[in-house]
């Protein structure tokens, strides 16, 4: 009877020391939450400054990586800081001009004066200005064997005793009202480019000028004004209606005419602008087609500061009298 007294008893003593150590264990998890609760600030604070710390470290390092070139890493910033695009919108990269070797000629930047002086030249133009006294014989003969058919096939006698040289005067005037072809641009201007200090306005105006209509092979008359202001440099004022009297001699169309002149200024004398501006008639318009006698045609190129500047502009149209009611 004793036995069972005592195993009651070591029973009692089991219970109540899983009961002690079961309530140690609830206060040790008290104790560590409310430690826990006590340390959270200050954890808080130590990775805030850990993070601080990571992102000066990652800043410090795309610096020395920009500085030492690191492709990788600046590819990798561009492509999120840029906003993605089409290719094709990219701005074509200039390519860089290759160092001109000594002795070389080039082409002039111009689009009509030449390397060597000569306006739009074609294989005609060098054969013309390079031939002999025998090969200029033998043109001249052609163009009036050329003539005497033109006269034949509008129904003329080539051979009545008025028209009897009418081949040969065409032909030796057709030559002469197309001897720009032949000349010089270098030549005309002789370098009578002369540095004065001068930069206000000059102006050449009323320069007649009769060329051939490249259409129709007769005559358009009329006025050019050109005005240029220098860059110190000045031109002798004879070279600028030389200049235009060379381009009106060749088949033309006005509107060429006018920016031809004006381009072989500027190259020529490089000045801070160039303007001008051409009015005049054309006989194909008058004697045939619409007919028109009393309608003129107007054109005019302006570059440089002419073309910048409205002021210089309305003052060049003011002194040549085409500004605004003027005429």
């Amino acid at each position: 009877m004793a036995q069972p007294a005592q195993t009651k008893r070591k029973d009692q003593d089991s219970a109540l020391d899983t009961s002690n150590s079961s309530f140690l264990s609830l206060s040790d998890a008290d104790e560590s939450v409310n430690g826990s609760g006590k340390r959270g600030h200050g954890d808080e604070r130590d990775e805030k400054k850990a993070s601080k710390k990571k992102k000066k470290r990652r800043a410090k390092d795309a610096g020395s990586a920009e500085v030492n070139g690191d492709a990788a890493s600046l590819k990798r910033r561009n492509s999120l800081s840029k906003a993605a695009r089409d290719p094709r919108d990219e701005p074509s990269r200039k390519k860089r001009k290759k160092a001109k070797k000594e002795g070389v000629q080039t082409r002039s930047p111009s689009p009509v004066i030449d390397f060597d002086g000569l306006s739009r030249p074609s294989r005609g133009t060098r054969e013309r200005l390079e031939e002999s006294p025998e090969q200029a014989a033998e043109r001249l003969e052609k163009m009036r064997v050329a003539v005497r058919t033109i006269m034949e096939c509008v129904g003329e006698d080539p051979d009545r005793e008025g028209v009897l040289d009418t081949p040969t005067r065409y032909a030796e005037a057709m030559l002469f009202f197309t001897q720009g072809y032949q000349q010089n641009v270098k030549d005309i201007v002789n370098n009578a480019i002369f540095h004065e200090g001068h930069n206000e306005m000059v102006i050449v105006k009323d320069i007649e000028i009769f060329s051939l209509c490249e259409h129709h092979l007769v005559p358009f008359t009329g006025k050019m004004h050109i005005g240029y202001i220098p860059a110190d440099n000045v031109i002798g004022i004879s070279k600028l209606p030389r200049i235009a009297e060379m381009f009106s001699r060749r088949l033309q169309v006005q509107e060429r005419l006018t920016k031809e002149v004006a381009n072989a200024i500027m190259e020529v004398l490089k000045p801070q602008g160039v303007a001008v501006i051409m009015e005049s008639s054309h006989l194909c318009m008058v004697m045939r087609g619409v007919q028109k006698t009393t309608a003129s045609t107007i054109t005019s190129c302006v570059l440089g500061c002419f073309e910048k500047k409205e002021k210089t502009r309305n003052e060049f149209l003011s002194l040549i009298g085409l500004s605004r009611g003027q005429r």
